[in-house]
């Protein structure tokens, strides 16, 4: 039995059809994993700036603490008077 030219059209549409809906599910989720990607991204860079102003914030404790240190004082109080005790 032969099909004809016609039949096998038919044929390959609804095949198509069936294939339609993971073509775009497969599209979405492309999608998602680069929206996802982006995120993590602008999180790793939220991170990283937040540990530049770490350091620095680190850096003037240190040198606050030194500077009370070097008036006689002990470094628990040093540390203490940094923290914003008296």
């Amino acid at each position: 039995m032969r099909l004809t030219n016609l039949q096998m059209s038919e044929e390959n549409k609804t095949a198509k059809k069936k294939c339609g809906g993971k073509g775009k599910a497969m599209f979405a989720y492309g999608i998602i994993q680069l929206g996802s990607s982006v995120v993590s991204a602008l999180a790793l860079t939220a991170i990283a700036l937040s540990f530049c102003s770490l350091k620095q914030e680190s850096k003037v404790f240190n040198e606050c603490v030194e500077e009370i240190q070097s008036t006689g004082k002990s470094s628990s109080d040093a540390v203490r008077f940094c923290n914003g005790g008296k």
